[in-house]
């Protein structure tokens, strides 16, 4: 990665920034304008990134300049990202000044270029710079609007400079090479459900959303417009998707029904209870010393079956089942019974394959039988499920 600073006062959340993607174990390239320098130390960002940092002073230099830093950086590099960048860098991009070292090398790079402005909201809004960064959306660099929220200036509006979070999403969402759900409508269910028994009980299971969130995201990567239903989660909702949360399984479901039919893709992850209480007590109900407490049950709408039953011609629908005996065998069962097109499934009955872990292990279940086997990391289990929708989907044409 080519990572550029410019010199704004956001420049200071370089170092996060790069510490961030070292993380991820990327090699990571500097430079920083002759502006940035005065707001970050560049010998703290180079030992953050265990490389040299380029300054302005090396693109000319008798002693660096010999090495054509900008063309060699953007032979090299993945992708280039301009964080933050001001509107003087705009200025230069849209216009194809090449005057720095920075903008000598988004010229020269043919990889993809992420820019992310932060500046005071009135320059923000200044038609020069707006009509700049429309030049440069036009000439194919990815430009980012600012976050809303108050700025070093005094002011509060639109001028931040978006999460390390974001960037980094956003980063691997254009490092992402397949692009086979571009246009596509994904919803997807995560998280379990909690059903009511008085204003402070309620019955529920352990799912963490995990499962459903990594799903999101990594169709998000592959360009997809994801909606997401959640039950009650800790994990953060993914960046770039649209989030509905709710709590119980009537509540789910009626969302379901209601996003399902603007949707191409359904993938129904969450673990919705099965069963509620048949009535709710207004008040808490009181322990009564030696004397059980005797619930009645009642079985919630099956989410699934009705989204199969009412399903557009067209639409493609992923079911999960979480099993603990003969989880094939009840898996193709459901997968028949409720009209699927898939179903994964994995036993919950070991610790490997337990709710609220980080990794899974799952078989992709198609009409006739066993397509895939896949165990890892949640990421690569929903990276293996979309391989799969996306090859059955092209089957199907």
């Amino acid at each position: 990665m080519f990572l550029g600073v410019c010199g704004g006062i956001a420049a200071y959340k370089a170092p996060e920034l790069t510490r961030e993607f070292v993380r991820y174990d990327w090699e990571v390239e500097m430079a920083l304008t002759q502006a940035a320098e005065r707001f970050v130390s560049p010998l703290v960002v180079s030992t953050l990134s265990g490389k040299r940092v380029w300054l302005e002073k090396d693109f000319l230099s008798p002693e660096e300049g010999w090495k054509i830093p900008h063309i060699n950086i953007a032979e090299w590099a993945d992708i280039t990202v301009i964080a933050p960048a001001t509107a003087s860098f705009l200025h230069k991009a849209a216009w194809g000044d090449a005057s720095d070292l920075i903008s000598a090398a988004i010229l020269a790079t043919r990889k993809p270029v992420l820019i992310f402005p932060a500046m005071n909201v009135f320059m923000w809004e200044h038609g020069a710079v707006r009509e700049n960064a429309r030049r440069c959306r036009d000439l194919g660099y990815q430009v980012f609007e600012p976050e809303e929220g108050f700025l070093a200036c005094g002011y509060e509006g639109k001028g931040r400079l978006p999460s390390t979070e974001i960037i980094r999403e956003e980063v691997f969402r254009a490092l992402e090479p397949r692009k086979d759900m571009s246009g596509i409508r994904v919803l997807v269910t995560s998280g379990p459900t909690r059903e009511a028994i008085d204003p402070v009980r309620f019955i529920s299971n352990p799912s963490s959303g995990k499962m459903g969130l990594s799903l999101a995201r990594t169709c998000w990567y592959r360009g997809a417009e994801v909606t997401m239903i959640t039950g009650p989660v800790a994990e953060s909702p993914s960046h770039g998707v649209r989030v509905i949360n709710v709590i119980s399984a009537d509540d789910m479901y009626e969302a379901a029904m209601e996003e399902a039919p603007s949707h191409d893709i359904i993938v129904k992850a969450a673990a919705v209870g099965d069963f509620s209480p048949s009535s709710f007590s207004t008040s808490k109900i009181k322990r009564r010393e030696g004397k059980p407490l005797v619930l009645e049950m009642v079985p919630n709408r099956d989410i699934a079956a009705a989204l199969g039953a009412s399903r557009r011609p067209g639409q493609f629908i992923v079911g999960f089942a979480a099993e603990t005996e003969d989880p094939v065998e009840n898996a193709m069962g459901k997968l028949r019974k409720k009209g699927l097109d898939l179903i994964v499934v994995n036993d919950v009955s070991g610790p490997e394959g337990a709710f609220g872990s980080d990794s899974n292990s799952v078989r992709i279940i198609g009409c006739e039988g066993v397509l895939s086997s896949v165990e890892g990391s949640k990421e690569d289990v929903a990276e293996a499920i979309w391989d799969v929708v996306a090859r059955r989907r092209r089957e199907r044409g």
